[in-house]
């Protein structure tokens, strides 16, 4: 009963890639292509039962069978090619694998494996459309981007020591790397987010995937905007506190890749802060529902600086020093000190470098504090920003809910401990 159970499967691993081969093909007459249904459900019947024979007659059946069936499936496309010009292999290398998912389902536990792939393999195949359309919408730009990307990633962070340097064993070029590719990729998510959705389709969407690139770089340039344009005050202030709303939700991600040992000491000030603040954007939303016309500034004009990418890196790795400098000297006041200056510039750096102390044994409450400190200057920094740039206009818009956010979730933060 075992067999045909597993033939049954085999032949339904072929029904599904044929069903979707069929319907791509059932404008064209049969005579007129070599693969349809019926070759398909054939196929994986064909790859069950010569692995079932290859478990009684020996292994070299099985891959006998397959380069048989792969020069049958060669010789015909030679012969199609002649007749109309299609250059088109993906039938075969379809039909290939349907013949190897058939075989696959008769191993022991392999049935759930096999009917995956059969379905990933039928998506894959009626995703034509879509891959052609997006590689054609890529630029030069976006491909070098992405091939970076996984050089950094991929290619370059497997090789790179995963131990101490330096004073205090404080740099560790395999965890300084690992958070530059989480920075990278953050970064390329929200270009590509934004490149789909469109920077100019709505202001809040804007500043929610500008977030995750520069939430101060947004604010700025909203900022500027809002001098000029106070009849939009209400929706670049919305833009704005989503950005920054966003900002602290990045910082979450952060420590959740580094260290997330600090998430229950930290998730909830964070929270806190974040819905304070993605609550104002709101009601500014809401006091001006019909936006008028404005040109909405893409958030990066390339998917990937490199050249950003390890400036970043250096900066880490200084700030990594700094702060194991600090505790070792100064103590926790040493870490308040350097995660208030480095928040000035930038929360990544020091949210990456502290989270990464934690984790080498810097008490997780100090680590928290520290993190929510410099995530609460660089949000008064940003504050201020907006009034500096956009005026008043901005004043009670921006900033003073960025304030009652900061407020609110350092008392929360100062409750934790006690309610844990």
């Amino acid at each position: 009963m075992e067999v045909f159970a597993s033939l049954a499967l085999a032949l339904a691993v072929g029904l599904i890639i044929g069903l979707e081969r069929g319907f791509a093909i059932r404008d064209i007459p049969a005579d007129s292509h070599i693969l349809g249904v019926r070759a398909f459900v054939l196929i994986g019947l064909m790859g069950g039962v010569c692995a079932e024979l290859a478990a009684a007659l020996g292994g070299v059946l099985f891959a006998v069978a397959l380069m048989v069936l792969a020069a049958l499936m060669v010789s015909a496309h030679y012969l199609e090619t002649q007749r109309d010009q299609d250059l088109d292999i993906t039938p075969l290398i379809a039909a290939l694998v349907t013949f190897l998912l058939g075989g696959l389902v008769t191993r022991p536990g392999m049935a759930g494996v096999a009917a995956a792939g059969a379905v990933i393999t039928a998506g894959v195949l009626n995703l034509r459309g879509f891959f052609r359309t997006g590689i054609n919408a890529l630029t030069p730009k976006e491909v070098e981007a992405g091939l970076w990307l996984l050089l950094i990633s991929v290619v370059a962070l497997p090789i790179l020591p995963d131990h101490g340097y330096g004073p205090w064993n404080a740099l560790n070029p395999h965890r300084i790397w690992w958070m530059v590719v989480l920075i990278a990729s953050m970064s390329f998510a929200g270009y590509f987010a934004v490149r789909v959705a469109g920077a100019r389709r709505g202001l809040m969407l804007t500043g929610l995937l500008a977030g995750l690139v520069s939430s101060t770089a947004l604010t700025m340039t909203f900022a500027r905007l809002a001098r000029t344009e106070t009849r939009l005050a209400d929706l670049l202030a919305a833009g704005i506190l989503v950005a920054c709303g966003t900002m602290f939700l990045r910082v979450l991600v952060e420590v959740s890749a580094v260290h997330p040992a600090l998430l229950p000491d930290l998730v909830p000030a964070v929270l806190v802060m974040a819905a304070i603040t993605y609550a104002a954007a709101a009601w500014h939303w809401a006091r001006q529902s019909e936006s008028s016309a404005v040109v909405l500034p893409e958030a990066s004009a390339n998917p990937l600086q490199l050249r950003t990418a390890l400036q970043f890196g250096g900066l880490l790795a200084l700030i990594m020093l700094a702060a194991a400098a600090a505790n070792e000297w100064l103590g926790d006041a040493g870490i308040y000190m350097l995660a208030a200056i480095s928040g000035i510039n930038d929360v990544d750096a020091i949210t990456l470098s502290v989270a990464n102390l934690a984790r080498n044994g810097l008490s997780d409450i100090v680590a928290a504090n520290a993190i929510a400190l410099a995530a609460a200057v660089n949000t008064i920094v940003k504050g201020g920003l907006a009034v500096s740039l956009g005026g008043r206009v901005l004043l009670t818009r921006v900033l003073v809910p960025l304030l009652l956010a900061i407020c609110l979730g350092a008392l929360v933060l100062l409750l934790t401990p006690v309610l844990m």
